[in-house]
């Protein structure tokens, strides 16, 4: 799919003319890339830098319906996100996975613990089940070491899911292109191109991968933006009003062993209430999120989002309000990350309080999908190309039981664990078996007791458009992540691997290695910034 000289392959098929082109390679992009090419139309996918390097490899990890949405009066976000949970545990296996989650509620909280209850019951009901239960404090307390005791008045327990975004990402858009769609990352969307009554109806991108080095006009029956928090940018050139109200999460991981938590753990922020997580992720401990507005100056001096040090302080207050006898402190967390939410602004004086519903716009024939989340992107996508057909007049009905994850049927090979293969087989759908034959020698070993394996470095240097070194360890394996300095350590092992399957010079490796260090202590370290 990306092997080879693809990307020269793919700037020659531009000048066509497509269907539909969406800008924005995150989840929304993908799933109304994999739909459209679903319905057989020719729809091109451009994405400015890598697939998932904005919002969808930033998220807090969660398929789920948004517990705290109901305190938020959010039902309907909250009802839609749970019958969606539903459907991708069952449709994506081993990639979205079920995670118990625990609230223990204690006297400093302002919540009554009936309130809790009611709330866990809505919950389930929602999404048709019963799989609550109501906890005393000693069974609150078996569950989570070094958990504060005092005060401590009862525990709700209830399940939503967990994933890994960015893979979540990569294998809707390599199931699309398997499927006749094209897909192009470093590839910038310049300008709208407008018909003489202002109509969309194409646009003009630069490649931004240095390999390529031209422009192109890109025809199209219809142009969908799904750029995100960046949707505002794209619209600019149709004098519209902005919208948008961008605002940051941030995370923190640390080694389970320092920090164990083998459940997910709801806590309210003992500052102002917010609700926050502990969840367990990819063999680590992450807590957060953060909610507050980003500030547009640091856009401009800045490549990426990341964590402030105040947003480390506020999150490490409510670890120690709720975990005082593990005294966790700076020098625990193993990295961080910071991602912008796409929030359609509703004035809300607190961020908190702003909608996380999505909308669809036709502005001059260019539709855009905004606002929503990552737990409900199917049916965005389903809306979103609804109405892209109705603006092309194609006749073709997108029915609501389209499928947004191909099924696979691979047997496990003898000398493979079934808990590894498992885990590939979520991430790399039909993908795997290559994944697995191509493999080295000793390369189903696991990375320093991660839950990846060495293969998976080969597989994705070689086959899943990787230009930069952090596009390889930040968001096709994640242990930029997971090990300590962003896998400092182990990048001679890394080199040894990959290089070859990119092609890349000593020179070239070097200054990529160079690059990625400064990336990952700049944006991702313990003090970033």
């Amino acid at each position: 799919m990306f092997e080879g000289s693809w990307r020269s392959s793919a700037w020659s098929e531009l000048d066509r003319q497509w269907d539909a082109v969406v800008i924005g390679g995150g989840i929304t992009g993908a799933g109304v890339f994999r739909l459209a090419v679903q319905l057989s139309l020719k729809t091109l996918l451009v994405e400015a830098r890598d697939f998932s390097f904005g919002t969808s490899s930033r998220s807090s990890k969660l398929v789920h319906g948004g517990f705290r949405y109901l305190y938020n009066r959010q039902y309907g976000v909250t009802y839609k996100s749970v019958r969606e949970r539903e459907y991708l545990l069952k449709e994506a296996p081993n990639l979205v996975e079920p995670l118990p989650f625990t609230i223990p509620n204690y006297r400093e909280y302002d919540f009554p613990s009936w309130l809790l209850h009611a709330g866990a019951i809505i919950y389930d009901l929602m999404g048709s089940k019963w799989d609550h239960q109501k906890l005393d404090p000693d069974e609150v307390l078996s569950k989570f070491n070094g958990l504060k005791e005092k005060n401590l008045i009862k525990g709700f327990r209830y399940k939503d899911a967990v994933l890994d975004d960015s893979r979540l990402v990569l294998r809707v858009i390599q199931e699309a292109i398997d499927r006749g769609g094209l897909a192009l990352n470093y590839t910038k969307a310049d300008r709208l191109l407008r018909t003489g009554d202002g109509k969309v109806h194409g646009v003009q991108v630069s490649d931004q991968s240095g390999e390529i080095g031209k422009t192109a006009e890109v025809k199209a029956q219809v142009v969908i933006n799904a750029t995100g928090p960046w949707t505002d940018s794209l619209r600019s050139g149709l004098e519209v009003p902005k919208r948008m109200r961008k605002l940051r999460g941030s995370h923190l991981i640390f080694d389970h062993q320092r920090f164990p938590a083998s459940e997910a753990l709801t806590l309210f922020h003992p500052d102002d209430g917010r609700a926050m997580f502990v969840i367990p992720w990819e063999g680590m401990t992450m807590v957060g999120t953060t909610d507050i507005d980003h500030d547009a100056r640091l856009e401009k001096q800045y490549d990426e989002p990341f964590c402030s040090q105040d947003e480390i302080a506020y999150v490490l207050k409510a670890v120690n309000f709720l975990f005082p006898e593990l005294e966790i402190s700076g020098k625990d967390i193993v990295s961080t990350f910071s991602g912008l939410r796409p929030i359609i602004s509703g004035g809300a004086a607190s961020p908190s309080k702003e909608s996380r519903a999505h909308e669809v716009w036709n502005e001059h024939g260019l539709i855009t999908i905004t606002g929503g989340k990552l737990t409900t992107f199917r049916l965005m996508a389903l809306q979103t190309i609804r109405e892209a057909l109705r603006t092309a007049g194609i006749e073709k009905r997108a029915a609501h039981g389209l499928p947004m994850i191909d099924s696979i049927d691979i047997a496990r090979p003898d000398d493979v664990e079934k808990e590894i293969f498992d885990y590939l087989s979520g991430r790399y759908g039909r993908r795997t078996g290559l994944l697995l034959q191509n493999a080295g020698q000793g390369e189903f070993e696991k990375i320093n007791g991660l839950p990846n394996i060495w293969a998976e470095i080969r597989h994705a240097a070689g086959s899943e458009a990787v230009l930069h070194l952090d596009d390889l360890l930040l968001r096709r394996v994640r242990i930029g992540l997971l090990l300590p300095e962003g896998g400092k350590e182990w990048l001679p092992q890394i080199r040894a691997v990959a290089q070859p399957e990119l092609g890349w010079s000593d020179t070239r490796w070097d200054a990529e290695e160079k690059a990625y260090l400064q990336t990952w202590q700049t944006y991702y370290s313990p003090w970033p910034g």
